[in-house]
């Protein structure tokens, strides 16, 4: 497999990754409401570092997508 396919693959896992997320994510917030502060702080669950592994599963797609067409964020 090539550099520029592994990429792609870990791409496309962590796009998965994220859609699971997000779907967890509206099945919680369906059947226990989450407020302002549950979203911002909360310590446990769910939502235990939810918006901090979401962003950075984010950023790393971003990342791979400008190495895979040799770009770079500016």
């Amino acid at each position: 497999m090539s550099d520029i396919e592994a990429l792609k693959k870990e791409k496309l896992d962590l796009i998965d990754k994220m859609l699971e997320l997000q779907k967890q994510f509206m099945e919680y917030e369906h059947e226990n409401g989450i407020s302002g502060k549950d979203y911002w702080a909360s310590s446990e669950g769910l939502l235990a570092g939810y918006r901090q592994e979401y962003m950075d599963m984010a950023n790393r797609v971003v990342d791979i997508a400008h190495e895979i067409v040799g770009s770079s964020r500016l």
